[in-house]
């Protein structure tokens, strides 16, 4: 009779709060499941009464629990049955999560589900047994275009359009392997044909490219996407891969500060020496990536050298990466890397003035400029499927071209296509 109070008094209370919401308070209070269909987890929800929540500071899962009328018993049974899928402890503040209950006299848990992210998210059912498991959100995509002239820098220019600034990063990373993005200059322009990403109609990012033009020092490259093997890679007009056998630099973004040079002064030793290597300045603690595939021969301390790692690539190619903050976790002599691993991160030790990384390219044991070198690409569209890759890039290409950058108001008409 008394859990029966209990209950009773919970729902009146719990009813009268959500009367009393001001309209300000709304995401955290409840609302009846029928308003918003379908369900944005999935699940079944007839005869259920749920209320969403944000996780403040340093609650825990029986803080946002215990409310309502949750037993401290199942609270632990629930934890301790959800370690192999997700450990309860790793809830974190300003995460969204969700309590349905039972619309019957006990006003019981049904479930509980807390989103890891905007996508991700993990439901515990208490139905008869505890199960829990992970789920996504549905994602709503829109193909978009944009174009524009670079006055300032691919950021700005997209900055200036509208467009999400994650865009310029998915172009450098597109043509990371022809364009060196440390260098776009005043005059250089971009096409691009792209997917949005909504979830319950909010924007949430930038999905794929689906086609790219972007003119470098009159010089137009072109990237087509291309599913093949169970995975999308980018190509050109001749079914070409983009992905070279090195990346242009170390860093995603930052600027050269000093490049190789056989005479150069040296900021302290104060005498000119050769700088056999490019020097890309960018903040302490910056991620450094190791350009290619490889072994690392050497990871450690010297005292010109700071923090270094040094990768054998293959019989031809070497790489360095000097002056780093720290070593990250596990980069160790006879580890095989992959390109694009964080493998350290950018700091000023040894012989350095400021944080940068000095990144030195040797070949076939000579140092060179590595900017100067030309790398052969990937492995192509197959034989096989080269026709049904010329017709889609045939479509792309027509639909790339005819976007129009000549005016503002031209580069700004980004439409659903």
């Amino acid at each position: 009779m008394k859990n029966l109070l209990f209950r009773l008094l919970f729902l009146t209370t719990f009813l009268f709060l959500v009367s009393c919401s001001e309209p300000e308070v709304e995401p955290e209070n409840s609302t009846e499941v029928a308003e918003i269909q379908p369900d944005p987890y999935g699940l079944t929800t007839d005869s259920l009464i749920w209320n969403r929540g944000m996780v403040k500071r340093n609650q825990t899962l029986s803080d946002i629990l215990l409310p309502y009328g949750v037993s401290f018993n199942l609270i632990n049974n629930i934890a301790e049955s959800s370690k192999d899928v997700f450990d309860v402890r790793k809830i974190r503040p300003n995460k969204e999560y969700a309590v349905y209950l039972n619309e019957d006299s006990t006003y019981s848990l049904r479930y509980f589900v807390y989103e890891e992210d905007k996508i991700n998210y993990v439901v515990f059912d208490v139905a008869d047994t505890i199960a829990i498991y992970e789920g996504e959100k549905h994602i709503a995509t829109k193909e978009n275009t944009v174009s524009g002239i670079i006055t300032s820098s691919l950021y700005e220019t997209l900055k200036e359009k509208k467009v999400s600034d994650k865009l310029a990063l998915k172009l450098s990373e597109v043509f990371a392997w022809q364009i060196d993005f440390y260098r776009i200059q005043k005059g250089d322009s971009f096409k691009v044909i792209f997917e949005e990403q909504y979830i319950d109609g909010e924007f949430i990012g930038i999905g794929s490219i689906i086609a790219a033009k972007f003119t470098h020092r009159e010089r137009p490259f072109y990237a087509f996407h291309f599913e093949q093997n169970g995975r999308g890679e980018y190509f050109d007009e001749e079914g070409k891969s983009l992905r070279k056998t090195f990346l242009k630099a170390p860093l995603k973004f930052s600027r050269i500060s000093s490049s190789y040079s056989r005479s150069r002064f040296h900021p302290v030793l104060k005498r000119y020496k050769p700088h056999l290597g490019t020097d890309y300045a960018a903040p302490r603690g910056t991620p450094i990536l190791a350009v290619g595939d490889g072994i690392i021969i050497e990871a450690g301390y010297k005292r010109n050298n700071g923090n270094y790692v040094k990768i054998k690539h293959n019989s031809v190619y070497t790489t360095q990466y000097l002056h780093m903050s720290k070593i990250a976790g596990g980069m160790k002599r006879g580890k095989f890397v992959k390109q694009g691993e964080v493998i350290g991160y950018v700091g000023s030790t040894g012989l350095a003035t400021g944080p940068h990384v000095c990144f030195r390219f040797w070949k076939n044991g000579k140092q060179v400029d590595h900017r100067k070198e030309e790398f052969p690409s990937s492995h192509p569209v197959d034989k096989n499927r080269l026709e049904e890759y010329r017709q889609s890039m045939l479509q792309l290409k027509t639909m790339i071209d005819a976007i129009s950058i000549e005016s503002d108001e031209d580069q700004t008409a980004a439409g659903v296509l």
